[in-house]
């Protein structure tokens, strides 16, 4: 076997210390197959108030411990603090680096009183980027590979270019930079520049500049050596227009040589229906007959009447226009009116939370919601319904499709990022379909794929060939993992 690689992974959030997205998901389970896979991987985060020192067992480390970090004209200090992402195969260290005033907050991002974005995210993350530095220069470890996750890191690419180019630690890393959401990118305005000590250069088209303010994605995407994002459809819709780019489009397509779609994976120790222990019974491709129990168990959660033939339609979901609820809400009659069962779990917008639990007052015997999350909920719904609905606007990636393949549920989606890479309609494909699409984002189109789905659903033999498809399907870190360790190895060759 040639040499490990040395990885720094940096992300503003990890399962399990903190989580508000999927981008959590991906920093806890990406460098645990790679570690897994032979490589020398950590990871930095803030420390959260929100991360417990005594559950995760998190230490101080006394050489890293006051180390001066400059934002703007503000001298700060910063302590790393250490701990182990631990699993039945494998140990990955995370640090985490500390400082009360910024990150002694239980929200991550926003203020829970107002709703709004923290006022100082500017400092907080301007901090977290110099520091993260910092700690590589104590460290005395140099990383082969910087791996940045979303924009709270993206100015780490932009200082290193432009004040350690020439620095011995730093010559010979690489940056990968990947975009979870491009929605999300970290926009502050033209005061806050001064802040992150960069060159005055810095602030232009080319550089982290945007309408007269500042850009943390777009300087992830500018600085850095590689950018990847979480399926290759997504890689594309990003530079299509404004649409999936929300203004950056420009830059992604000016990166576009640089750019590779890699689809996320997924945990299939948690996400198993042959050992889940969150269901009534368990069940497999070759044994499906659990899949009825879990069926009757979750019309009885909702107090619905069960009907075998009588399909049920699952949602787990943040209750957003992103995730289509514009068009669920448009169509909610239609659909109420077909032969069919509806359960819903999830929480956000008000207007939708409200909506639906009026919607299920008056139908009582059709529909079942539960605003908020719960986990154990969540397994059931997978693998008690027989069809998911994700219409989503756009979907960089998602997981719960996943989730329903592996669970013989199938889904019908919008062909959108990670949801057009990974069903495949059974209507267009008999012999290979695991679920339905639709492509025009209509609340019209969204009910034709229902009713395919429906109508196909009378034919047994079609429907369990599908349901087993999608089953075997591999949605595992380890093949993603894979992916990203041979792009760093390519990376490396680069001159």
């Amino acid at each position: 076997m040639s040499k490990p690689l040395s990885i720094l992974f940096v992300s503003s959030e990890v399962v399990p210390f903190a989580k508000t997205g999927g981008l959590a998901d991906v920093s806890g389970a990406l460098p645990q197959t790679i570690r897994e896979l032979g490589h020398d991987i950590r990871i930095i985060m803030p420390k959260f108030a929100a991360v417990s020192e005594r559950r995760f067992k998190i230490h101080d480390i006394k050489r890293l411990t006051d180390i001066p970090v400059t934002v703007g004209e503000r001298n700060l200090l910063g302590s790393v603090k250490s701990s182990f992402l631990a699993n039945i195969k494998t140990k990955v260290q995370v640090y985490f680096l500390a400082n009360e005033e910024l990150f002694g907050r239980t929200d991550l991002y926003t203020d829970p009183e107002t709703k709004e974005a923290w006022p100082d995210n500017d400092d907080r993350f301007i901090f977290f980027s110099r520091g993260v530095i910092e700690t590589i220069k104590l460290l005395g470890w140099r990383p082969d590979i910087l791996h940045l996750n979303d924009w709270q890191t993206g100015l780490i690419a932009a200082i290193i270019k432009a004040e350690y180019a020439k620095d011995p630690l730093f010559r010979g890393t690489k940056i990968v930079f990947t975009v979870h959401n491009a929605a999300y990118q970290g926009v502050f305005p033209r005061e806050s520049f001064a802040k992150t000590g960069l060159p005055e250069s810095a602030f232009s088209i080319d550089g982290v500049e945007f309408h007269g303010g500042i850009n943390l994605l777009k300087a992830g995407l500018i600085y850095s050596d590689i950018i990847t994002t979480v399926s290759p459809t997504y890689a594309k819709e990003i530079r299509s227009g404004p649409e999936y780019g929300f203004g950056l489009e420009g830059v992604f397509r000016k990166r576009a040589r640089d750019t590779y779609g890699l689809l996320n994976g997924m945990d299939t120790m948690i996400w198993n229906p042959a050992t889940d222990q969150e269901i009534p019974a368990q069940y497999s491709a070759e044994d499906l007959s659990g899949k009825v129990v879990n069926k009757k168990a979750l019309c009885e959660r909702f107090a619905l009447p069960f009907a075998e033939e009588a399909p049920v339609i699952g949602i787990v979901s943040r209750l957003t226009d992103q995730k289509g609820f514009d068009l669920i809400k448009e169509k909610i009659d239609d659909l109420l009116s077909e032969d069919i069962r509806l359960v819903v779990l999830g929480s956000g917008d008000t207007q939708y939370e409200d909506f639906l639990v009026r919607v299920q007052k008056k139908h009582k015997r059709k529909m079942g919601v539960h605003i908020g999350f719960d986990e154990p909920l969540a397994h059931l719904i997978e693998a008690g319904s027989d069809m998911f609905l994700m219409p989503s606007k756009y979907e960089p990636c998602g997981l719960n499709q996943m989730y329903s393949l592996v669970y013989g549920t199938l889904p019908i989606v919008r062909a959108t990022g990670g949801l057009a890479d990974t069903v495949i309609d059974l209507d267009e494909k008999p012999k290979t379909g695991n679920g339905f699409t639709f492509v025009e984002y209509s609340a019209k189109e969204m009910m034709k794929a229902v009713r395919r789905a429906l109508s196909a659903y009378r034919n047994r033999d079609v429907w369990k060939a599908a349901m087993v498809r999608g089953m075997k399907s591999d949605f595992s870190w380890t093949s993603s993992a894979q992916r990203y360790i041979d792009l760093y190895k390519t990376l490396l060759k680069r001159k």
